[in-house]
C-alpha cells in the first residue's frame, strides 16, 4: 500500500512544530507496522509547484486547448504538473501534514490541489455531475496542528474550513474512500494543558492509522 505524506508546513525543517511531530509519530508507526516498506515525503515549502494563474496552469491550459503550441517554460512547468499528478494517484495512502492557517490549508497547499484536482485525471464530468476517479480504496488522512479548540460544537467549529474543504475536495469530488482527520488542538488556548493535548493526538492517531490501512 504506497503512501505519500504531503508535508504542508512552511517551517517544515522545524521539529518543534506540533504537526511536524504528528507526523514522525506517524512514521514510527508505519516503520514498525511496515518494516519492508518506505513512505515517499514531499515538502511542498521546498518544491516548485504551479500555479493557477493566467501565465502558468490556466494559460496553459488555454494554450492546449486552442491547439497552440507551448513555449519551453510552458512545458517545463507543464511537466511539473504532470508528474505531481502522477505521483499522487500512484499512492493509495496520502496523508496531509498542515498546520491551520486563517481556518484554512496553507496557500502551497491549495496550490497542490490545484495541480492534482484536474479533470480526466482525478474526477470527470457527467450529465448528472462531476464523477471521482479517485474510487480503488484511497485514502487520506490529515494531521493538523491548530492554536484553537475546534470540536465543542461552538462558534469556531463550523470556522475550520480546511477539515470541510480537503473532506469536499477528496471524498466528493475525487471519489476517496475515506478521509479522516488527526488534531493536537488548543495549542494557544487559555486552560489548555499542552501536554494532554498533544497526548490525546498521538492517542488519535493510533486508532486512525489502524483504520487507515483497513482494506
Amino acid at each position: 500500500m504506497k503512501t505519500l505524506i504531503i508535508n504542508a508546513q512552511p517551517d517544515f525543517r522545524n521539529g518543534n512544530h506540533y504537526s511536524i511531530k504528528l507526523q514522525q509519530k506517524f512514521l514510527e508507526k508505519y516503520r514498525v507496522s511496515f518494516p519492508q516498506q518506505t513512505v515517499d515525503l514531499i515538502n511542498l515549502y521546498d518544491m516548485e509547484i504551479p500555479q493557477l494563474t493566467t501565465n502558468q496552469l490556466l494559460g496553459i491550459w488555454e494554450k492546449q486547448a486552442a491547439h497552440i503550441t507551448l513555449n519551453a517554460e510552458e512545458n517545463r512547468l507543464f511537466q511539473i504538473n504532470q508528474n505531481l499528478i502522477q505521483q499522487f494517484k500512484s499512492h493509495h495512502r496520502i496523508v496531509i501534514v498542515s498546520p491551520l492557517h486563517n481556518f484554512n490549508v496553507t496557500s502551497k497547499m491549495k496550490d497542490y490541489i490545484d495541480n492534482v484536482l484536474v479533470a480526466h485525471e482525478t474526477f470527470k464530468y457527467t450529465a448528472e455531475g462531476s464523477v471521482g476517479l479517485m474510487t480503488d480504496n484511497y485514502k487520506v488522512m490529515l494531521l493538523q496542528a491548530s492554536g484553537s479548540i475546534y470540536t465543542n460544537n461552538d462558534r469556531y467549529t463550523p470556522l475550520e474550513f480546511s477539515r470541510m474543504y480537503l473532506k469536499g475536495i477528496f471524498e466528493e469530488l475525487m471519489g476517496f474512500d475515506k478521509f479522516s482527520i488527526v488534531r493536537i488542538e488548543g495549542l494557544q488556548t487559555n486552560g489548555v494543558d499542552i501536554n494532554q493535548a498533544v497526548q490525546k493526538g498521538m492517542k488519535d492517531l493510533d486508532k486512525e492509522f489502524a483504520k487507515f490501512y483497513e482494506l
